[in-house]
């Protein structure tokens, strides 16, 4: 299959699995989706700083990220239509458009300059989304090269329950399967790869007993 097929096809996905659901997406996913607001945090962008989101869904993220860090110019992009839509209008809706920049794009094959006309950017950040997409690991490379020196990429994602019962991991896994999430088990041997490839500094943090997982690739 072509990449362009590919991506069709993921769009098709997106969009027919969150047309309802993006309604009431962000009120079900605050329950399990943890350690997105500790990855917000610490973002901690330079006065006049860019922030990108890959895959920013309902702008949920973003707009959390842009009333905490308010010195900051922040974009952010998904493959679905019907997310953005969400997005745009909660946007607005906060009166937070002249600081959020929202565009179509895939996450596998994105370019920073050509969605948002930036060359480099000062944070990036990804939120429950590797797990979400098939070109993750292409994700992971493409964000870690859009960053401006001193940038930084911030990941949170589901772990793999390393000190949980294992029962819990395979009832959770199985219900989120169904909504096509597929926890990274290889996560940290390609960040890992990805940072020595680029010559970046990397850190690691299993959280909640490795339900979550958080990594930050810094750029010198």
């Amino acid at each position: 299959m072509s990449g362009a097929a590919a991506g069709a096809d993921q769009k098709g996905l997106m969009d027919a699995t969150y047309a309802l659901h993006r309604h009431f997406y962000d009120f079900t996913r605050k329950f399990y989706l943890l350690g997105r607001d500790r990855l917000i945090r610490e973002l901690a962008p330079p006065p006049g700083g860019t922030v990108l989101e890959v895959g920013c869904g309902t702008a949920r993220n973003l707009i959390v990220a842009a009333k905490r860090w308010p010195n900051a110019r922040f974009f952010g992009f998904d493959i679905s239509e019907a997310m953005l839509d969400t997005a745009g209008k909660s946007v607005a809706k906060q009166g937070l458009s002249d600081r959020i920049s929202l565009a179509q794009g895939d996450a596998g094959k994105f370019d920073v300059n050509r969605l948002f006309g930036v060359e480099k950017v000062d944070r990036v950040f990804m939120s429950y989304t590797l797990s979400m997409i098939p070109p993750w690991v292409e994700a992971i490379e493409l964000g870690a090269a859009a960053l401006a020196p001193g940038g930084e990429l911030h990941i949170v994602d589901f772990g793999q329950y390393e000190r949980l019962p294992a029962f819990a991991k395979k009832l959770h896994f199985k219900s989120l399967n169904d909504f096509h999430v597929y926890p990274r088990r290889e996560l940290p041997a390609v960040l890992k790869r990805v940072a020595e490839e680029q010559g970046l500094a990397l850190e690691f943090t299993p959280l909640l007993r490795g339900y979550t997982w958080a990594a930050v690739l810094r750029k010198a």
